[in-house]
């Protein structure tokens, strides 16, 4: 029973956990106004004393969707500062003379005479508007508290090693215009809201020196990994008007903020303080040579279950896993095929996959929780907040919006990033048209909105209120993708059926017995609900899917292996052979999300919905005809495309050489389908990374195809578009080699596509260069049809 246990850790799915830290506050702004206050009530400064802010100045809240990330200031002087070398000369209020920021044998003053004798700083964005200040020997410029000088420092802590959300470091600087010289600046400090003074730091905006940041030559780069790539992306349409570019309609950028946030799933797609704290070493969470990395050895190629069980008893794997280190050496790590628990996807990554293409991108937040709760509760790891599912959602849609400001701030100011988050077709359709990414945000977790089936003690089930009121916020954040259920059974449905130890999960998560029955199993749905069963002693089809649970297992939080002793003999491995398929149904709640989602024109992803779910499902969105969207590749034997929706397929990882072009023949003959539908020609693959799925192996080495292949990516090659050369691909100290590592992170589709290529040649390529187009078209007509379906009530 124990090692049965144990496999709970690799309870995601083979399609995504799908399931995922940064500095809790980079920009948030009204400490200014709070100093000024102050002053003027501790009667240091009159504020009518001193000039108007200038207008560019004044505070201006981004578009109603995004979170409160802090104010955008109107002020674009502020912004194009970013990954420029400057010095920095300080005059104080009412004084006539003025010194230069230099280092000293204690830190930093404004101490030098003339620019020659001044510090160089390469000014590195954390924010809009917010930066790193960093000498030319790699020091930052740091403050604790007003009274306490500027210390020079090496290395920074972050909130990801503390595991502590509200920890700010002191080395970030919010650039503002002077309130007392419109053609100067003064430097807030984030931590403490004081000022730069010419002294130090200070508490009082009447105190704040006056800057003059002038461009200088001699600076060292801030820390940051290489794109392996020259060029300019090119906006671009076909020519009869279809968009530029490939769709990635499945993938999860932010699985670190799921699993409690804590590193059960380590590294960052970006941190403000840069690459050293996005992607540092993961021993601190998963241990001394990888060994406390459970969830990522139970999905890895190596696994045992002997060592699992081992490791669930002593805290850590009995072998070595894999090398810790991060940034630069990236010893083993990232390894998209066989390393699903670290980042594939820095914002370096996504940059070099959006240069080779990439115009569309979905988000889909993920976790799962009955994961998280056993590595936690067994204490194996720790985390930052709860294991909550929508917890993980939550944050991870905050990060999302604050990745695209963190990607203008590098650009040159609000808007100038390649990543933008869009929340309608017309604005993706705009985005895209601009050449940049179009990022949509969607939610893959089981415990949808909480709308859990076994509620905790004292609270009820969700009701058409709380969907209601869930679904106005969520598409108030920004979201517009959404699977009505995961892994596991919920309110709105039984789960997707997948077998093996999600039979386990699914009776921890819920306290009822397995749901399986072999009558009138349907023909159609996803793959997830077919074939034998593996705990078999666990299934016990009930007559009604809503009746109250039978068994307890509310303790699991607190020590997962004593609350699951109790049902011991029902959780030992048990096969049952035949075609077995959930007995539930939707739900009258799943039944009127569903609507719903259809009335709000939103994108409904059915391939996690079990066979009977999932026939319903369709049926609904037939009578209504609206498009569904199929991301792990189910096409309902093109009932999908006939409806106006999408699929998803990849090409064969291995070349036949004696039938060039065969690595395209299952995309070609779906596309084919489509057409035939009445669909657009076009389909996008998905290799639904971060999401446990497991990445494609390179084509040649110990884990290629076996038999002979040839034609490697060889360097340097071009893009299909023309406008952008890739060189050989490094992640810090370490040679990446596709040919033989495959798909290491997302910033290798340059290569994979590459590789297609020289295959199936350009014009086989048309169709996924048309997906972002074929995405595009789907949910236009979701809108469309939503709109309708709202007007017909």
């Amino acid at each position: 029973m124990m090692s049965a246990l144990l496999l709970l850790a690799a309870s995601c799915s083979d399609d995504g956990a799908s399931g995922g830290a940064q500095d809790a506050a980079t920009g948030q702004d009204t400490a200014g106004e709070e100093d000024a206050a102050r002053d003027a009530a501790e009667g240091d400064v009159e504020l009518d004393a001193l000039p108007d802010a200038p207008e560019d100045v004044a505070v201006d809240v981004a578009q109603d969707t995004e979170p409160d990330l802090g104010p955008i200031i109107d002020d674009p002087r502020v912004y194009g500062f970013a990954g420029g070398c400057y010095t920095i000369e300080a005059q104080a209020p009412n004084s006539d003379t003025s010194a230069f920021l230099t280092a000293t044998e204690e830190g930093f003053a404004f101490s030098a005479d003339t620019a020659s004798e001044a510090s160089r700083f390469h000014m590195r964005a954390s924010d809009l508007g917010t930066y790193l200040l960093y000498d030319a020997e790699a020091r930052y410029v740091v403050a604790s508290e007003p009274g306490e000088p500027l210390t020079r420092e090496a290395e920074l802590l972050s909130d990801v090693m503390l595991l502590d959300d509200d920890y700010l470091p002191g080395a970030q600087w919010a650039l503002e215009g002077s309130v007392r010289d419109p053609e100067r600046f003064q430097l807030r400090h984030l931590k403490s809201g004081g000022y730069l003074t010419a002294t130090g730091l200070g508490s009082r905006l009447h105190d704040a020196a006056l800057l003059t940041l002038s461009e200088a030559t001699g600076c060292a780069d801030h820390p940051e990994l290489s794109l392996d790539a020259r060029g300019e992306v090119e906006p671009r349409q076909f020519e009869d008007g279809a968009v530029f570019g490939f769709a990635e309609p499945h993938t999860h950028i932010m699985s670190n903020f799921g699993f409690g946030g804590g590193g059960i799933f380590h590294g960052a797609a970006f941190h403000p303080l840069g690459v050293q704290h996005a992607l540092p070493s993961c021993e601190p969470f998963h241990g001394a040579e990888g060994r406390q990395d459970l969830l990522g050895y139970g999905f890895g190629r190596r696994q045992d279950f002997a060592n699992l069980l081992e490791a669930l008893v002593t805290g850590e794997l009995p072998e070595p896993d894999h090398a810790t280190a991060g940034w630069p050496e990236f010893t083993d790590w990232p390894n998209g095929p066989d390393s699903p628990t670290h980042q594939t996807q820095y914002y370096m990554w996504i940059k070099r996959a959006w240069m080779s293409g990439l115009r569309l991108l979905v988000q889909h937040g993920t976790s799962n929780q009955t994961i998280c709760e056993l590595i936690v509760g067994s204490n194996i790891q720790q985390v930052r907040y709860s294991c909550n599912d929508m917890v993980a959602i939550d944050r991870g849609i905050d990060e999302t919006w604050r990745m695209e400001r963190y990607i203008d701030a590098q650009n040159g100011g609000p808007g100038e990033g390649w990543f933008r988050v869009v929340t309608s077709p017309a604005e993706a359709r705009e985005v895209i048209n601009q050449g940049k990414l179009a990022v949509v945000l969607g939610i893959e977790v089981s415990n949808l909105f909480n709308c859990v089936l076994t509620p905790p003690e004292g609270e009820a089930r969700c009701d058409e209120g709380d969907i209601l009121e869930a679904l106005d916020t969520y598409h108030e954040k920004g979201v517009r993708a959404i699977f009505p259920v995961h892994k596991y059974d919920n309110v709105f449905s039984p789960g997707d059926g997948h077998r093996g130890i999600f039979e386990a999960a699914n009776f921890i998560q819920t306290g009822h017995w397995s749901d399986f029955t072999q009558e009138d199993c349907p023909t159609r749905g996803p793959g997830f609900d077919r074939g034998g069963l593996e705990f078999a002693n666990l299934n016990e089809p009930r007559d009604m899917y809503l009746a109250d649970a039978p068994a307890d297992v509310s303790a699991f939080v607190e020590d997962p292996i004593d609350a699951l002793l109790t049902y011991a003999d029902r959780l030992l491995p048990e096969s049952a052979d035949g075609d077995w398929c959930k007995k539930g149904n939707l739900t009258p709640q799943g039944d009127f999300l569903i609507r719903e989602l259809m009335r709000r024109g939103m994108i409904i992803e059915v391939d996690h919905l079990p066979r009977r779910s999932y026939v319903e499902a369709m049926a609904m969105l037939e009578a209504n005809d609206y498009p569904p969207v199929g991301t792990h590749g189910n096409n309902d034997g093109g009932r999908v495309y006939a409806l106006g929706g999408i699929s998803t397929s990849r090409f064969s990882r291995c070349a036949n050489p004696n039938r060039p072009g065969s690595r395209g023949d299952n995309r070609r003959s779906r596309v084919a389908l489509s057409v035939e539908q009445g669909g657009y020609p076009a389909e996008p693959f998905s290799y639904d990374l971060n999401g446990f799925a497991g990445a494609p192996d390179g084509r040649f080495g110990e884990d290629g195809c076996g038999r002979e292949q040839t034609d490697p990516v060889l360097y340097p090659f071009t893009s299909y578009a023309g406008d952008v050369t890739f060189t050989e691909p490094r992640l810090g100290e370490r040679a990446v080699d596709y040919n033989t590592e495959g798909l290491v992170h997302i910033g290798m589709f340059p290569e994979l596509i590459e590789d297609i290529r020289h295959d199936v040649g350009d014009e086989e390529l048309e169709p996924l260069f048309r997906s972002a187009e074929a995405y595009l078209r789907m949910w236009e007509k979701a809108e469309r049809r939503g709109a309708a379906l709202s007007e017909d009530e």
